[in-house]
C-alpha cells in the first residue's frame, strides 16, 4: 500500500447502532470506511472496491461472519478483525484458524479497535515482496508469488490459501532448515495477541500441510521439530515472476 494512500476500511455489522457512530469514530481517525450492514452488501461493496482491511460482525442473519471471514481469507486475501460479543475462547480460535487476523470482543474501546487495526495492517506490509522486483519463492515445484499471493503447485494448479497461512508460509520460506518456534510463528503470523492460544499455530500448520503434503499425516516439507517448533525442509531459491 502507498504510504500516501488513505487506508480503505469496510465495517460489516448489522447493528446500525454499533455500525454508525463506529464508522463516524473511525472516519475522524483519517481512515476511508464504507459499511455493510450484511454478507450480500459486503460481498457487493468488495465488487466494487477491494478494502485495505474488513471489521466483520460474527453474528449477523443470512450468512453470518465466519462464512465471510472464509471466503475473504481464501479467495481475496483481505486482512480480517472479528467483531465479536462472544467471549469463549474456542470461538475466537475458530475464527483465527479460518483465517482471521484479529479480533475484538464487544464491548471495546474505540482506541484499542484503531490500535489493533494499524497492527494488523503492519504485519501485512511485512508479508508483502522483498521491494527491489517482483519475484516468487520456489521450493520442492511450489512457487510462492508474495506480490500476488498466490501459491501453485508443482502442477502449475493456483491453491487457494489464507492470509494467515500466506504468511505462515512466508515465513517459512523466508527462514528455509530453521527451526521456528510457535512464539516466533505466531508473531509473524497472528501478533502477540494469539499468544495466549498456541494451539492456534498448529492448526494452522495443519490447514496448511493438508494443501502442500503429499501426504499430510506424514509431511516431508514442514516438519516437526519435537520440543522446537517447526522447519521448512527445502532449498527455497527465488526467480523471476515470469518465469517457471
Amino acid at each position: 500500500m502507498d504510504q500516501s494512500e488513505q487506508v480503505r476500511l469496510l465495517l460489516v455489522d448489522d447493528e446500525a447502532a454499533l455500525r454508525e457512530p463506529l464508522a463516524d469514530y473511525l472516519a475522524r481517525q483519517g481512515f476511508v470506511v464504507r459499511q455493510a450492514a450484511s454478507a450480500a452488501e459486503a460481498r457487493s461493496a468488495i465488487r466494487d472496491e477491494t478494502p485495505h482491511l474488513v471489521l466483520l460482525d460474527i453474528m449477523m442473519p443470512g450468512e453470518d461472519g465466519l462464512s465471510l471471514c472464509r471466503h475473504l481469507a481464501e479467495s481475496a486475501g483481505i486482512p480480517t478483525i472479528l467483531l465479536t460479543a462472544r467471549s469463549e475462547s474456542t470461538d475466537r480460535i475458530v475464527g483465527l484458524e479460518i483465517g482471521a487476523d484479529d479480533y475484538v470482543t464487544k464491548p471495546f474501546e474505540p482506541r484499542e479497535l484503531v490500535a489493533r487495526i494499524r497492527s494488523v495492517l503492519r504485519r501485512a506490509a511485512k508479508g508483502g515482496p522483498a521491494p527491489s522486483e517482483d519475484e516468487v519463492l520456489v521450493f520442492d515445484g511450489w512457487r510462492l508469488d508474495p506480490l500476488k499471493r498466490r501459491l501453485t503447485d508443482p502442477e502449475g494448479a493456483v491453491v487457494a490459501i489464507s492470509s494467515a497461512e500466506f504468511r505462515l508460509l512466508m515465513a517459512f520460506a523466508e527462514h528455509p532448515r530453521q527451526v521456528l518456534d510457535r512464539d516466533r510463528l505466531l508473531d509473524m503470523v497472528q501478533g502477540r495477541e494469539a499468544h495466549l492460544f498456541d494451539r492456534a499455530v498448529d492448526n494452522q500448520i495443519s490447514r496448511l500441510r493438508r494443501k502442500i503434503e503429499v501426504d499430510s499425516r506424514n509431511p516431508v516439507l514442514i516438519q516437526t521439530v519435537w520440543g522446537g517448533g517447526y522447519m521448512l525442509a527445502a532449498d527455497v531459491r527465488r526467480e523471476p515472476a515470469g518465469t517457471g
